[in-house]
């Protein structure tokens, strides 16, 4: 008998077998004969319930974007090439293999490029963030202000044109003028 299915008396310090006998239409081994949360004599005519594996559940974080993935897919292969070139640098070296020294050197290298792929990631994210900006949310500063801005830019060039027809007709219909 399997410990899942021994439970302790106290006081005898023996194990003794669980009173609750399994159904056979059961697909786990710990649902009682009952069902779930019946007491083992009642027998319950209802759909058994089944939870579910799991739950989906919201992303928390945006998905990287496709250059920056390749990237950092990139440089964990490379990471994990130099890694196992260590290794085997070291069991070369520890069993005195010929194999040792050029083991030790392309690991060196292998260094020298996990270094650059790491970098390529940090890079690449940076251009992504400066090319495509920060996603702008209709409640955003970013936005309030460039449309400010526009508007100031709107009334400016109104205002120019404003002066420059006043200009073309040679300042008449002005009440300043003799």
């Amino acid at each position: 008998m399997d410990t899942a299915e021994r439970r302790g008396t106290p006081g005898t310090g023996g194990a003794a077998p669980v009173s609750a006998r399994r159904d056979p239409r059961a697909r786990d081994r710990d649902v009682p004969a009952g069902g779930l949360g019946a007491p083992a004599g009642e027998e319950r005519q209802q759909a058994p319930y089944y939870r579910p594996l799991w739950v989906e559940e919201p992303a928390r974080r945006r998905r990287l974007p496709d250059p920056v993935r390749t990237a950092a897919v990139r440089a964990v292969l490379i990471i994990a090439v130099t890694l196992i070139q260590a290794v085997i640098a070291f069991l070369c070296t520890m069993a005195g293999s010929w194999l040792a020294f050029p083991m030790v050197l392309s690991s060196v290298a292998g260094t020298v490029v996990a270094t650059w792929g790491a970098l390529d990631v940090w890079v690449t994210r940076q251009v992504w963030n400066q090319r495509h900006g920060v996603v702008s949310a209709p409640s955003s500063t970013a936005r309030s202000l460039r449309r400010e801005r526009r508007a100031a830019r709107r009334r400016a060039r109104a205002a120019e044109r404003a002066q420059q027809r006043i200009r073309r007709r040679g300042g008449t219909g002005q009440l300043s003028h003799p």
